[in-house]
């Protein structure tokens, strides 16, 4: 995404400005625009005590990049506010998660992922809104961001008034739930900023409850070494046995802590095409998908969150969730003509499945 250094206008009519960059948002298809500041300390020091404690697993990007993800201004030179926006998700024509859930047959995908690669959408809808502004503000200094470089994106809408950190540690809106996309415009505009929204949880913490593997491990805590999240999609190698058999048929993420949140009564369906159900995704058998060739998972995945994971992960994925289905035929076979696979990743979760089978 492009980025730009010049200088911001001291003459602009910068009130004005961000009611009509909010109005853009809008217009562009984002259900929310917010303009926050750079001060994350207390973010940046929860940040540094959650990798103290290793809780990030694999992730190891995460320590990488240093002071850069909680102090913007040092990943983008000149950053004064950060323009965050929000995007629904939730697909209208999907099948209903808990149906697909309680049908251990059926393969499981975490809602966001079904459609087209929202990396991609959000990133051009952004360039679309800065655009704009350079048309009234002249050049500036920005850069787009969405999930795609070391940003505190839930710390920064939570301050820019989008919603608040939530006890499964995603955002949260009393408007829209959580199933949304978050995106920022790092900008060196001096607009104003809005007023940071408050937590709402209350006493509730049905999302503590819920989740199978015990990930949230306190309010507002995740250990992602036990996120099934985590599991399917940031871990490249062996699945802990011990938590197989609490992934059930999640084969990419998992939703249960957004599905059992109260918050999301208030959530709408998107009118975005691109985040439509794709490749019926949304409940197809976990043995038609294993017998995916990898050309075939590419033709069909390629532009999709999914595709990131890989062929072999998709395949260990799936793995696991067949050793956690009924024994029928179907499953053993399915399983059986994938012992040999040329992955040694796959024919481990192969070989585990099949031993819960009894075969």
């Amino acid at each position: 995404m492009e980025r730009h250094t010049q200088s911001a206008d001291p003459l602009l009519d910068y009130q004005s400005l961000a009611s009509r960059i909010k109005r853009w948002g809008l217009e562009l298809g984002f259900q929310q625009i917010g303009i926050g500041d750079t001060a994350l300390d207390e973010h940046e020091t929860h940040l540094l005590n959650w990798l103290g404690q290793g809780r990030h697993g694999e992730m190891d990007y995460m320590q990488r990049h240093g002071t850069r993800r909680s102090r913007p201004a040092e990943l983008l030179p000149g950053t004064l506010r950060v323009i965050s926006a929000r995007m629904d998700y939730w697909p209208p024509d999907a099948a209903g998660p808990d149906g697909v859930l309680a049908d251990p047959a059926l393969a499981y995908v975490s809602r966001y992922a079904l459609g087209r690669d929202y990396h991609k959408v959000l990133r051009r809808r952004l360039q679309k809104l800065a655009e704009r502004i350079a048309a009234v503000a002249g050049p500036f200094g920005y850069r787009a961001f969405s999930d795609s470089a070391p940003v505190l994106e839930k710390a920064l809408a939570q301050k820019a008034g989008l919603g608040w950190i939530g006890k499964h540690t995603n955002l949260l809106s009393e408007a829209a739930g959580s199933w949304f996309f978050l995106g920022e415009l790092y900008t060196n505009l001096p607009l104003p900023v809005d007023a940071p929204a408050q937590n709402h949880c209350g006493t509730c913490q049905a999302c503590l409850d819920i989740c199978p593997t015990g990930a949230i491990v306190a309010p507002f805590q995740l250990d992602a070494r036990l996120c099934i999240s985590y599991l399917t999609i940031e871990l490249r190698g062996s699945i802990p046995e011990a938590l197989r058999p609490l992934l059930g048929n999640r084969i990419y993420g998992c939703d249960d802590c957004q599905l059992v949140c109260p918050w999301n009564r208030f959530a709408r369906a998107t009118d975005e095409v691109d985040f439509r159900s794709r490749n019926a995704l949304d409940a197809t058998a976990l043995a038609r998908l294993f017998a995916w060739s990898s050309e075939e998972f590419t033709a069909r995945l390629q532009g999709s969150a999914i595709h990131r994971i890989g062929y072999a992960c998709w395949l260990r994925n799936i793995a696991v969730a067949l050793g956690n289905a009924p024994t029928t035929r179907e499953v053993v076979t399915a399983l059986e003509r994938r012992r040999d696979d040329v992955s040694a990743l796959v024919r481990e979760h192969v070989a585990w499945a099949l031993r819960r089978h009894g075969a």
